[in-house]
């Protein structure tokens, strides 16, 4: 779900509020890397048991699984109790499709789930690389697992948030909040212990050029995401404060053309099936 730059406060584990309408915004924009990712996994008959979407969100991707796969049980994953409700409260959601309330730190494949993706929500788990190796193990024979996560940290609107979160009117009430370095590893990195742990696999990276309508674009994309933890630690006048400032910043940095706002953002990914 997630694209982060901001502490772990997150939906991966803890109970910081999170917005589905405000991460919905941008939905078509962020569906795309999905479809992406999810392209890469074969449908071979028979079809998979049991899909498990961790960090679903507010679900409308994950049920693009279910009705992919009509014959498996599909879950969706989250430890947002508003992701989960937006995604429980869908219209006509097909019978092979539920959503839990889960913590990705502490999930563990099962012996049914032969399909796993996890979209734009391990740079929330501190350290997650620790528990791929465990996954890769208890996947089934045959089982796919299917990750991505945003390379965003060389995004100038997150270097802008790092620093400005970093000066000294902000440090103070911040230092908990912003991570210095990027939570996540290169597309080589996750390919490299993917083979380790024998799976077949492969792994690239994508920069998606967005381009964003109306008025502070890529302040309403990372209201989202990224800002949202640094929101939710600051008081309302602060919070305030801070967002004006960070408001002019992005707009220098991104600024409106004749056909909209160009948003560049980087995303890694990686995929592997467990020999059957």
């Amino acid at each position: 779900m997630a694209d982060g730059t901001p502490g772990e406060s997150s939906r991966a584990g803890s109970g910081m509020r999170w917005s589905p309408t405000q991460y919905d915004l941008f939905q078509s924009h962020r569906a795309t890397p999905f479809f992406d990712l999810t392209s890469r996994i074969s449908s071979q008959e028979p079809g998979p048991r049991r899909v498990v979407d961790l960090g679903c969100g507010p679900g409308s991707l994950t049920r693009t699984l279910a009705e992919r796969w009509p014959d498996a049980e599909v879950v969706g994953v989250d430890s947002s109790l508003d992701m989960i409700r937006q995604a429980r409260s869908q219209a006509d959601l097909p019978p092979n499709l539920s959503f839990v309330i889960g913590d990705i730190a502490s999930w563990e494949p099962g012996p049914r789930d032969d399909v796993v993706v996890t979209n734009a929500a391990l740079q929330w788990v501190p350290g997650h690389q620790r528990l791929l190796p465990g996954w890769f193990d208890a996947l089934p024979a045959g089982g796919w697992f299917a990750m991505q996560v945003p390379g965003s940290s060389t995004n100038r609107s997150h270097e802008l948030l790092r620093e400005l979160a970093a000066s000294p009117r902000w440090e103070p009430l911040l230092r908990d909040v912003i991570r210095p370095e990027e939570n996540v590893s290169s597309a080589s990195a996750y390919l490299t212990q993917m083979l380790e742990c024998g799976l077949e696999a492969t792994s690239w990276e994508t920069t998606y050029e967005h381009l964003l309508q109306g008025d502070d674009p890529v302040l309403e994309w990372v209201r989202g995401t990224s800002l949202r933890p640094v929101l939710t630690a600051l008081g309302p006048d602060d919070r305030a404060e801070f967002e004006a400032s960070y408001r002019a910043l992005l707009a220098d940095a991104y600024p409106t053309g004749r056909f909209g706002t160009i948003y560049p953002f980087r995303r890694i990914f990686a995929v592997g099936r467990k020999p059957a």
